[in-house]
């Protein structure tokens, strides 16, 4: 954890802190920061590269509990200025302390509409679906022979709106999305080595994600100056929450994670660092840590991957 935050102090002062206006994620005055566990409410070309995380896992099943370390690239690219495609990939590792399983986890594609935006009202909404591709991971680590398609619809709302006696809660806002993950097989069927056959039930699974915002450069513009000095003045501090339950051939409890910490917005990076919380004891596991570098291409390069392609 403590090389954590020196590798995000140390690549803030490489990366220089500015004051420039940001290029995406905008509903009037409110900007919304790229999330580390849940997904934007908006449409933008961006790229994350890394986004690292490591956390104990509990025992299921016939699974011993482990330690996975996953380290991830997400791209999306604007086809429109309303409508993208995102492509992203995963390399886990998982060790038991006896053995250790390294692979890529399956591939994963994407696509969002934005269908709404409210600068007054400081509102986005925008309508998606996820593809989990079955069978292009290594078995090695889990991944799913079977695909999952989840269709979800993604939100933002701040609360700038709110009178001047409450002021100070102007610079909340929330973000979220509800979806279903519908995978491609109701059951898999297994044979052990004495003959006997099992079938492993896969529900259709709800899934839903939020993060609650508290954004210090929305307070020193527009609400109060302070006097918060740099890097402190970019910093939004959040609340993310993960969660998912599966609806059907034999349902179950909820099950995720709460994410407390950080993001640092710049111009053309995003920094952040939450710690990883499992909610309640079917989740299982232990706290770890989430990690994630954040490229803005929409102002890296506006005249060029940056822009829609139409």
């Amino acid at each position: 954890m403590r090389k954590l935050v020196q590798l995000l102090l140390a690549t803030l002062a490489c990366a220089g802190i500015t004051q420039g206006a940001l290029g995406h994620g905008f509903a009037g005055q409110r900007f919304f920061p790229a999330t580390l566990a849940t997904d934007d409410p908006f449409v933008s070309d961006e790229l994350s590269l890394p986004t690292y995380s490591r956390r104990r896992l509990g025992a299921g099943g016939d699974e011993p509990a482990a330690t996975q370390s996953a380290a991830s690239v997400d791209f999306t690219k604007r086809i429109t200025s309303n409508f993208g495609l995102g492509f992203g990939a995963t390399y886990l590792e998982l060790s038991n302390g006896e053995a250790t399983a390294r692979g890529w986890d399956n591939l994963g594609l994407s696509a969002k509409y934005q269908f709404h935006k409210d600068d007054k009202g400081e509102s986005i909404a925008s309508v998606g679906v996820d593809w989990d591709i079955g069978a292009s991971g290594a078995k090695s680590i889990g991944a799913e022979s079977f695909s999952t398609i989840t269709p979800a619809i993604f939100f933002g709302k701040g609360f700038g709106n709110v009178g001047d006696d409450a002021k100070w809660l102007r610079p909340l806002a929330l973000t979220g999305s509800v979806g279903v993950g519908i995978p491609s097989r109701k059951g898999t069927t297994t044979t052990d080595e004495d003959g006997n056959e099992s079938v492993e039930q896969h529900p259709d699974v709800l899934n839903v994600g939020f993060a609650l915002e508290y954004s210090l450069p929305y307070l020193q513009s527009f609400v109060k100056d302070v006097g918060l000095a740099e890097p402190f003045n970019r910093v939004i501090p959040l609340v993310e929450f993960a969660l998912e339950k599966p609806l059907d051939r034999g349902g179950g409890s909820w099950t995720g994670t709460v994410n407390p910490g950080f993001v640092w917005a710049g111009k053309y990076i995003q920094l952040g660092l939450e710690a990883v919380i499992p909610v309640g004891s079917r989740t299982g596991g232990g706290t770890g840590v989430l990690f994630q570098l954040h490229f803005f291409l929409d102002d890296i390069a506006p005249r060029g991957v940056g822009r829609p392609l139409l």
